[in-house]
């Protein structure tokens, strides 16, 4: 594809984390852009350069309406981790597929499927790639599975569908689970992790993960219409890279780590009683070394990431910082606001 005409693209989820850093980055390209979230837009500085349109993509009605004169998707909308077992379901899955029929009659061109590396489960080998055994660990990675799987039919219809499995992603607007470390470390505390925190863990700044999406929308589709890891191309242990955040809030606190056996089995009763935002394929994996192969991503699409671990979570750290007076008394389930600590907030006590 070229960019001498104007590119519309129709974003699903343009009201997330992702959504909206996506949106910012395809402005800069001079692209239309069409938020479709059932989520209220509440991002002002982009809202007078974009469509809106209120909808959920377990509307296949709305979205066909909103696919008149579309060039590429990108489908970013799921439910998380902690929506109930049905919700995932039905908005990954079913949703999934509603979203490929829409565009596939509309004629778009290409929908980029955001996927996860979560559909590895907890892996026995390091590095991941494409090809290896897919073993969802909850609900959330069941789903992602059968959703790659939805894709996957349509690519046997001919269709181009560049399917994304990003590792955790942070950057400016991220919040969720990682609040937790933001907060704890603007506050001068001590960060607890699981185990001797020795663990490879690679992550991936937002800003890498656009430059993916654009790479996967623009490149011939021969190349482009494949599957594809995206991940850092450097970092560290999490004690290494978590620590960097702590040394840049200045209070001169550290990681401290925890017996992972004791800890993980309180984790699962506080997530049984609802206590604890942390759910199993968190706490199960970080501990364990976690880390995928770009090298397709650098082969076939031309990826180059430029934010390290460290790079990525400080800069995630400085935004926070900045905007963290917008923050008091607000939580939830999504990324865009900091997740219910419940029982840990009580802990911070003891760092």
């Amino acid at each position: 594809m070229t960019n001498q005409e104007t590119t519309h693209c129709l974003i699903t989820g343009g009201a997330g984390f992702l959504g909206i850093n996506l949106i910012r980055y395809l402005l800069q390209k001079n692209w239309a852009i069409t938020s479709f979230d059932k989520a209220g837009f509440k991002f002002d500085d982009v809202v007078d350069s974009i469509n809106v349109v209120r909808g959920d993509v377990r509307d296949r009605e709305r979205l066909s309406e909103a696919m008149n004169g579309v060039d590429i998707v990108v489908h970013t909308a799921a439910a998380l981790p902690l929506d109930k077992r049905s919700d995932i379901f039905s908005t990954e899955v079913e949703g999934t597929r509603n979203v490929l029929e829409a565009a596939f009659t509309a004629g778009v061109k290409r929908v980029i499927h955001i996927s996860s590396t979560a559909v590895y489960g907890i892996p026995d080998h390091h590095p991941l790639v494409e090809g290896d055994r897919l073993e969802g660990v909850g609900a959330y990675g069941e789903a992602k599975i059968l959703a790659e799987e939805v894709c996957l039919e349509y690519r046997k219809r001919g269709f181009c569908v560049p399917i994304l499995r990003p590792k955790s992603f942070v950057g400016p607007e991220r919040l969720g689970v990682f609040a937790l470390l933001y907060e704890w470390a603007l506050e001068g505390h001590n960060f607890p992790l699981l185990g001797r925190g020795n663990n490879k863990y690679q992550l991936l700044d937002v800003e890498d993960l656009c430059d993916a999406i654009y790479l996967a929308a623009t490149v011939d589709s021969d190349r482009a219409n494949d599957t594809f890891n995206v991940g850092a191309m450097e970092f560290e242990s999490l004690a290494t890279d978590f620590q960097a955040v702590l040394d840049e809030a200045g209070h001169g606190k550290h990681i401290r780590r925890l017996p992972a056996g004791p800890a993980i089995a309180v984790l699962k009763l506080l997530e049984r009683l609802g206590l604890s935002p942390l759910y199993k394929w968190i706490y199960e994996t970080a501990d364990k070394e976690s880390f995928v192969s770009i090298d397709k991503a650098v082969d076939q699409l031309g990826f180059h990431p430029k934010f390290s671990n460290e790079e990525a979570l400080r800069r995630n750290f400085d935004w926070y910082r900045a905007n963290e007076s917008r923050f008091h008394n607000t939580s939830g389930t999504s990324h865009t606001v900091p997740w219910r600590q419940g029982a840990l907030r009580m802990a911070k006590i003891f760092f």
